[in-house]
Order: structure tokens, then C-alpha cells, then sequence
């Protein structure tokens, strides 16, 4: 049994984890603004945490009281949200929410939970490979390429700056999976992609550490 904590757990992907997890036997640690009846129904294994807003002082503050003493086995950081910019139409705002949402706020949960990841402890980024530059075919989308490039970016400082711990980081791109955020206009499931996901997560040791993959296990260009 594991204890793991998981950031935009009330729907979607980090649902999926959730549940998948939970299934599993493991202590899970559902962070979330507002909880969502799926993720109430989970039951014992599921422990949920309202008000965790990760862009907010006060969120960050409410997930460590609720995590205080808790030694974490495996972070996901899941929390994300998508935009759409073109070049003849920036919303300047919308790009710096996403930076503050996709790049800045998962690493300021990884920080203020560093001395709960037990040595040896993995964590798992939910990137996207719209965050490659090399894979940029079809431009646009500026806030989410840009963000997620910049979490790509702090990632790998992390599989580095976290390696003397024996703690692995995952860099992950989902598919383009199934739920709101692309209103459910996806090629595969929440629950398929995480159920690759978690299988890439088991692999993660510090010999693939900061290393950026497809949830099907493909490896991608930055």
C-alpha cells in the first residue's frame, strides 16, 4: 500500500487516477478546488481535500496543513487547464493564467511537499507534447505550448535537484484523451490514459528520470 497525492483529482484525468488507484488498495490524497460526486463516491481510500486552489497562497496553505506528517510515495501533479490564443486574436491574460495553472503552480507543489516525498518517493508531471517545440506543426494555442514547455523545463531541474533523494520525475503527455477540457472530443479514454500512465509510473526510476513520454510510451522531442 502507497500513499499518493494527486492534484485535479475531481474529474478527468486525475478522476481516473483516483479511482484507479483506489481500486488498487492505496491511500490516495484527492486535491481539489471543489470535490465532484464521482470522487465522493470512492470511498475509505480516498481521502478528499477541498480548497486547493494550486495558483492561490491560501490553496497551497490548505494542502500542507491537510498533508502535515503525511509521508508521500508517489505526486501527480494533474491540475491543468487549456486556452486558445491565435496570432490575430492574444489574450495576454488567458497565457499568463496558463503559465500560472500548467508551469508555475506544479512547481510550487512539488516545493512545498518536498519534505513530505519519502526518499525513493516518483512524481509524475501531466505535461502534454503540445509542449514540444519540435513537434509544433500547426503553431497557435500560444498559452498552452508556452506553459507547457515551461513545465517541461522546470521538470527537469527537478529529476535533477531530486536525484541525490533517489526521487524520480515523470514527464508525461496523456493522448488526447476524453474529457472536458477538449469537450470530450479525444481519441481515447480518461481511464485508458491513466491506466498507461500508472504503467509508466511503475517503470520510473532514476535510470529514465526526466525523461518526456507518450502514454503509450513512445519518447518525445522537446
Amino acid at each position: 500500500m502507497k500513499t499518493i497525492v494527486i492534484t485535479g483529482a475531481n474529474r478527468g484525468i486525475g478522476l481516473a487516477f483516483t479511482t484507479l488507484y483506489a481500486q488498487q488498495n492505496h491511500v490516495v490524497y484527492a486535491l481539489c478546488r471543489q470535490s465532484s460526486v464521482e470522487l465522493a463516491a470512492l470511498g475509505n481510500n480516498v481521502k478528499v481535500i477541498e480548497g486547493v486552489d494550486v495558483t492561490e497562497a491560501s490553496g497551497i496553505e490548505t494542502m500542507q496543513h491537510s498533508l502535515h506528517g503525511v509521508k508521500i510515495d508517489l505526486l501527480i501533479c494533474n491540475a491543468g487547464i487549456l486556452r486558445d490564443e491565435k496570432l490575430g486574436r492574444l489574450n495576454l491574460d488567458t497565457i499568463r493564467q496558463q503559465f500560472e495553472v500548467n508551469a508555475l503552480a506544479p512547481l510550487h507543489v512539488v516545493a512545498s511537499l518536498q519534505t513530505n516525498l519519502v526518499n525513493g518517493a516518483k512524481v509524475a508531471m501531466i505535461t502534454s507534447r503540445m509542449g514540444s517545440i519540435t513537434d509544433n506543426t500547426s503553431g497557435g494555442r500560444y498559452g498552452y505550448r508556452m506553459s507547457k514547455a515551461a513545465l517541461n523545463a522546470a521538470s527537469m531541474s527537478l529529476a535533477h535537484d531530486l536525484a541525490p533523494r533517489e526521487i524520480a520525475v515523470g514527464i508525461y503527455h496523456p493522448g488526447y484523451v476524453q474529457t472536458e477540457m477538449v469537450n470530450h472530443g479525444g481519441d481515447i479514454s480518461a481511464t485508458d490514459s491513466a491506466s498507461r500512465l500508472i504503467g509508466l509510473i511503475d517503470g520510473l526510476t532514476l535510470a529514465n528520470s526526466g525523461v518526456f513520454k507518450h502514454s503509450n510510451g513512445q519518447e518525445l522531442p522537446w
